[in-house]
């Protein structure tokens, strides 16, 4: 039996659910998601359908909307929208068991309907209308779908084909996706297709699928090497991974990041106060979960890419979770590498090599017992953090004017609550 799958989209989300909360009509009230307090180059996370019809870009900035239009500015509210894309998903789960969804993110799920149509004596297409309209009746949230006979075609279907549909429902199968979509220009309009990967299929002529799929393929592999195999196959309409294959994978390696667009351009010193913070929040979450590391990465992000970003990865001396030996280590590696006299506006870190602390090898030389207590001090920290809020113990430096953590402790995915 053919799969059949699903890909809902909930529409200009943020937007929507801000609308919704008052009384408005998406499709005729111009609303914008952002934080004006930032300036007017603050990003709008998302704009009203009925601004997106008027030419307005999404993911654009304030100055960049025309100062003649009247619109509603609506500042984020995370927790609002993570409770309907909760309540949403609920709604979901009515009809599709845990097991054939996939959250691909707050606003986007994967559904196997394979073994639904016949229960619910449904067509693909009337799936798809039964769950949308489900949530526009209960939440008063929009929603558009792609159905594909795998992952890769429902979610092609979903962001190009659904669109030129009346009822913002878009099928495909691979010969309807050769017909249709072979020849779609720009290419990156293409799941998992960057401005990256078309820049490099650019310099052998290559602007679309059909070219992908009918190129030689030895000259995809010296290009993008194994990952070649992924663009051949979404070229040719083909996509093995299964919804079950999604939920059963096990990653070899996990890590844990942390990334902050700063408020302002910071200085070589004032940005090492906000690496701190950002390393005893992932020292703590590491902690929490009985995990260690020994390898730590690095970003530094440059104001207006005046010069290029610095940074990289470095393997520690053996597995840990001491806060002192992982920020010594970031530290001599932000010293080493990042360049003083250049405003700093972006840092990342990560923590890689995750694993339990009862795989970690023994070392006769390293001092165990130091790292015990220093362990059981910061299971105290964050007990406390967790009864009375992340602000409840802050070490001096975040009372710093420069620090940020006191103001991202309030927020939820780097956005006010």
């Amino acid at each position: 039996m053919e799969k059949v799958y699903l890909c809902i989209d909930l529409k200009s989300f943020y937007a929507s659910v801000e609308c919704v909360e008052r009384g408005l009509d998406p499709f005729t009230a111009n609303l914008v998601v952002s934080d004006p307090s930032r300036g007017r180059g603050a990003i709008c996370l998302a704009i009203s359908p009925a601004m997106k019809n008027l030419g307005i870009k999404n993911r654009c900035r304030i100055f960049e909307i025309p100062d003649k239009l009247s619109y509603i500015t609506a500042k984020p509210r995370m927790k609002l929208y993570m409770k309907y894309s909760a309540d949403i998903y609920g709604i979901y789960l009515k009809y599709v068991a845990k097991e054939d969804i996939y959250v691909y993110s707050v606003d986007e799920c994967f559904f196997d309907v394979t073994s639904y149509l016949k229960l619910y004596n449904k067509t693909p297409v009337e799936m798809a209308k039964m769950l949308i309209d489900s949530v526009y009746n209960e939440t008063g949230i929009c929603a558009t779908s792609g159905i594909g006979t795998n992952l890769f075609l429902a979610k092609v279907a979903l962001d190009i084909s659904a669109k030129h549909s009346k009822d913002n429902i878009g099928f495909l199968d691979i010969e309807k996706f050769k017909k249709t979509i072979w020849h779609h220009k720009p290419i990156t309009d293409i799941w998992n297709v960057g401005k990256g990967i078309a820049n490099r299929l650019g310099k052998y002529g290559i602007d679309d699928l059909y070219g992908v799929a009918h190129v030689d393929k030895k000259i995809l592999y010296k290009e993008f090497g194994v990952n070649a195999q992924f663009l051949i196959d979404h070229a040719n309409g083909i996509e093995t991974c299964t919804i079950s294959d999604i939920h059963n994978y096990v990653p070899q390696s996990a890590s844990v990041s942390n990334g902050q667009i700063l408020f302002e351009d910071y200085s070589y010193d004032d940005a090492l106060i906000v690496l701190k913070e950002m390393i005893e929040s992932l020292v703590l979450e590491i902690v929490e979960r009985n995990l260690v590391t020994n390898s730590i990465s690095l970003y530094v992000g440059y104001s207006k890419n005046i010069i290029k970003s610095t940074g990289g990865t470095v393997k520690l001396e053996g597995f840990t979770l001491s806060l002192k030996k992982i920020t010594d280590a970031f530290i001599g590696f932000y010293i080493k590498t990042t360049q003083k006299g250049y405003p700093i506006r972006k840092l990342n870190i990560g923590l890689n090599n995750l694993t339990g602390e009862e795989f970690t090898e023994f070392d006769l030389f390293y001092d165990y017992a130091l790292e015990e207590k220093e362990k059981e001090r910061l299971k105290v920290l964050i007990d406390i953090k967790e009864r009375f809020g992340k602000n409840a113990v802050l070490k001096a430096t975040s009372l710093n004017s420069k620090a940020t953590a006191r103001v991202r402790n309030k927020m939820v995915g780097g956005h006010n609550g």
